[in-house]
């Protein structure tokens, strides 16, 4: 797994050991057509507790005792959240796997994920993309990296230089070489893929990231990777397996070419005055 930067082994703020819990906060807005496969596939992967999976694959034994799964719908209208809470996870949790969701009125998927992490109480907690576009199993070396780190930040692009989102639309894929372009000059640096929907946290450095995160667009990542820096939390970049899964409502427009410029710029500026933590978390 690759440092951020050539400091970011070193231990940062919240030096405790990480323990036996962790919640998995899956973002949700109209999600009717895909969140029940999505959940079938997730919570067969975390009651197979053996040390591999299916395929060779990492198994749920490395990861915390007790796992939560908390989906927050992001005031859907297709009835999202009700196929979650019919879901028998919710009322009988199997092998230490439960399952909750909670509404939050619609502010996207930054407001949807800040809502989860700042609701955790575990003791690590992952966001990652409620259509599984990566896998169950790389929650292991994600939560392996937080034995080190503060923060893990899931990348798409693997040590070889070989990058994932080659499955993508190739629209899709210019935009995103145009964007990080402008974040890395402006906002955050040497990060690649500031954009994976699959990165995890410390309690203590999630709630608080998430209490300061200001933006709700789909810069919210950026805001949170520049707060991390900002507030000297360790970071390290986990390598991922990722599939493009089509669906996205996500459309390639000016209104949002413009919305996207404007966060990118303001960052940096609502948080001019956010200084490092100056005394170590716990959890």
């Amino acid at each position: 797994m690759a440092s951020t930067d050539p400091s970011s082994s070193d231990r940062g703020p919240t030096d405790s050991d990480t323990t036996g819990s962790l919640t998995i906060v899956l973002p949700a807005y109209n999600e009717a057509g895909r969140i029940e496969p999505a959940l079938d596939e997730l919570f067969g992967y975390l009651r197979r507790r053996g040390r591999l999976a299916r395929e060779g694959v990492l198994g749920a034994a490395q990861l915390p005792d007790r796992v939560a799964v908390l989906v927050v719908d992001d005031g859907s209208t297709d009835g999202t959240a009700d196929i979650v809470r019919r879901r028998p996870e919710v009322a009988d949790p199997k092998a230490g796997a439960g399952l909750r969701v909670i509404s939050v009125p619609h502010g996207g998927k930054g407001s949807a994920v800040r809502a989860g992490m700042l609701h955790a109480q575990s003791d690590l907690v992952v966001f990652a993309d409620a259509d599984m576009a990566t896998p169950p199993d790389m929650l292991v070396p994600l939560v392996a990296a937080l034995e080190e780190a503060d923060i893990a930040l899931g990348s798409r692009i693997q040590p070889d230089g070989s990058d994932m989102r080659k499955s993508q639309p190739r629209y899709r894929r210019l935009l995103g070489k145009a964007f990080h372009v402008l974040a890395s000059l402006w906002v955050v640096g040497p990060i690649q893929d500031t954009q994976c929907g699959f990165k995890g946290f410390r309690r203590a450095a999630a709630h608080d990231l998430f209490a300061r995160q200001r933006i709700t667009s789909i810069v919210f990542d950026v805001e949170l990777i520049y707060l991390a820096r900002r507030r000297g939390y360790s970071m390290k970049v986990v390598p991922i397996t990722w599939a493009d899964r089509r669906g996205s409502r996500m459309r390639a427009r000016p209104a949002l070419a413009a919305r996207v410029a404007w966060d990118l710029l303001r960052i940096p500026l609502i948080h001019r005055r956010t200084g490092r933590v100056t005394k170590p978390a716990e959890g």
